[in-house]
């Protein structure tokens, strides 16, 4: 694998070099089944466990294929640096509530067509599961991926976190393993060509959070707990339904 894939051009070729620069000093990366990446239009489903995903996982897709997509919250595009990235990586900014979430993911839709691959992050935010795990998800990548027909590729990530810690102050030493396992894609086939009503969102939903969540499981050594859901600050069974929310999906 190249250093930083070729033609990207001057800005995110000097942004992927730095980045890359910057991690290597403060962390290990362990990267395993990115030959499941395609190299046309998909949907990355990721899980969200620090604030610094939005970079790790650049550095992951930089280097691997085609430059992806994020969708992040707005106010991710005002941190200095890490918005700068956003934007010259062509980051798709959400504001949550109103039409622009619906805007945000037209355009998300029109990127995967054109052959872009777009990361959304499963839990919407940072996960607030007490072990690290995907909670109930958000249904924003099923539904990208069953409106465009584009494959969603399920990347569990763990080791952001203890670099960056969802509070306190950064532990660069000792360097942590920022560890990626990428699956193969998402069977949707029992979802696809049947309206997007709510419960077929939900239940396409819970089978891509399953496979982002086996990724992890894998990566940690751990079996899956049962789903965290935020509403109830409880566990409940991942099978269960969940009822939609008015939310934004699929940013962090």
């Amino acid at each position: 694998m190249a250093l930083v894939q070729r033609g990207l051009g001057l800005p995110l070729g000097t942004a992927a070099v730095v980045v890359r620069g910057v991690l290597r000093s403060v962390s290990r990366p362990s990267w395993r089944g990115l030959e499941h990446l395609p190299d046309g239009g998909c949907v990355i489903a990721a899980n969200h466990v620090s604030w610094l995903d939005p970079v790790t996982l650049a550095d992951v897709l930089v280097a691997s294929g085609p430059v992806p997509r994020i969708l992040a919250k707005e106010s991710l595009f005002r941190v200095p640096l890490l918005g700068a990235l956003l934007r010259v990586m062509r980051g798709v900014p959400v504001h949550r509530g109103g039409g622009d979430a619906g805007r945000a993911l037209q355009s998300a839709a029109e990127a995967v067509e054109a052959g872009d691959r777009v990361v959304i992050f499963t839990d919407g935010t940072l996960t607030k599961d007490p072990e690290g795990w995907p909670m109930v998800g958000k249904t924003g990548a099923a539904r990208l991926a069953l409106t465009t027909g584009a494959p969603v590729v399920p990347l569990a990530q763990w080791g952001p976190q203890q670099l960056l810690p969802r509070t306190g102050r950064p532990k660069p030493w000792p360097r942590p393993r920022m560890q990626v396992l990428v699956g193969p894609p998402v069977d949707l086939s029992a979802f696809r060509g049947r309206p997007l009503t709510q419960t077929v969102l939900r239940e396409a939903t819970e089978v891509v959070v399953d496979a982002v969540a086996q990724q992890l499981s894998e990566l940690r050594g751990l079996p899956v707990p049962p789903r965290w859901d935020p509403r109830t600050q409880s566990r409940r069974p991942a099978a269960a339904p969940a009822a939609a929310r008015p939310e934004v999906e699929g940013t962090p």
